[in-house]
């Protein structure tokens, strides 16, 4: 979560196959995880999300914790507090333009991950019920993406609720797979896109292994996706990559600062850079996430640092580099 933006969602691997990693003291894996969770209720997220606008001119979008789904009650929760954070972000008192939209995954809402073989049971249904009650609610929503056993399955979903009224929806693509290039293709028209290099550990066969090629594949794709019409969010933490879309892919395309984003995450020490893009009226947002409970926040921090055990340095370079 913390060094590729694609927010938080569901790997291959087996969970916590580093026994280092369980050892790590609960107290120890809160520290570093609160400057980048807002909280662990609903109420604590929203008042994040107003304080980020109020005080900075930044947008938000939120999304909750809510991994390894075993028992439906879990996937009722879920849902549950979607439609929730739909009524609450309607409710807010942000001016329109202002309100957080909301990010979700498919894995949230199923017992039968297509990662172990299953059939996503649930998830589509409750997917349409919050899609539905985000419209009622005027709170856009995005689909994100998650590991490649899900591509297909999100990106037909994502079709449907467009067909079925449902218009402001968006969607996440990882550069970093080779697939991507021919998914532009087959978007609903002028959606609003999310582009970013992922997370997910994906075989070189399906996807790319070099950073800068993913970076690069960025630009590439921002350029296509403004040309034909999207809304481009670009996601990234890299200064330099994000100063060549705004300076370099955004004029060659001739598009107003109406057509496009730049986004990051909740907590990542970027205050300059955000106030040097907000200066240019570029627009911002930050991807922030919360939970129902600190325990569910240290679960979902402990198997991304079982996934990538160099987040701990980044984690401690970014507190540092705070002070």
């Amino acid at each position: 979560m913390f060094v590729a933006f694609v927010g938080p969602g569901r790997h291959d691997p087996p969970p916590l196959v580093n026994p280092l990693i369980r050892c790590i003291p609960p107290f120890l894996v809160r520290f570093f995880a609160r400057p980048y969770v807002a909280g662990d209720s609903l109420v604590k997220a929203m008042a994040a999300v107003d304080k980020l606008w109020r005080d900075r001119g930044l947008l938000s979008t939120l999304d909750l914790l809510a991994e390894d789904i075993h028992e439906e009650a879990q996937a009722q929760r879920n849902l549950q507090t979607y439609l929730d954070m739909a009524d609450a972000v309607a409710a807010s008192g942000l001016p329109a333009e202002a309100r957080p939209t909301l990010s979700l995954k498919p894995s949230s809402y199923t017992t039968r991950p297509l990662q172990d073989g299953g059939d996503a049971a649930g998830s589509m249904a409750a997917m349409s019920a919050i899609a539905e009650r985000a419209r009622q609610r005027g709170v856009g929503l995005t689909i994100d993406m998650e590991s490649r056993h899900w591509t297909d399955f999100t990106l037909q979903a994502l079709r449907e609720l467009h067909a079925a009224g449902h218009r402001d929806i968006g969607c996440v693509l990882q550069t970093r797979l080779h697939r991507t290039e021919q998914d532009l293709v087959a978007l609903p028209a002028g959606i609003r896109v999310r582009l970013v290099i992922g997370i997910y550990r994906e075989p070189a066969e399906v996807a790319l292994t070099d950073k800068p090629a993913m970076k690069a594949r960025m630009l590439q794709f921002a350029e296509t996706l403004l040309r034909r019409g999207h809304y481009v969010e670009f996601a990234s933490h890299d200064d330099t990559w994000v100063r060549r879309f705004v300076e370099e892919v955004v004029p060659k395309t001739g598009v107003g600062k109406d057509r496009f984003e730049v986004q990051m995450l909740y907590g990542v020490p970027r205050d300059r850079f955000l106030a040097e893009l907000r200066r240019q009226g570029v627009r911002a947002r930050l991807y922030v996430p919360f939970a129902l409970s600190w325990a569910m926040a240290i679960q979902y921090l402990r198997r991304r640092l079982d996934e990538y055990p160099a987040m701990m340095w980044l984690v401690t370079k970014n507190l540092v580099s705070r002070r």
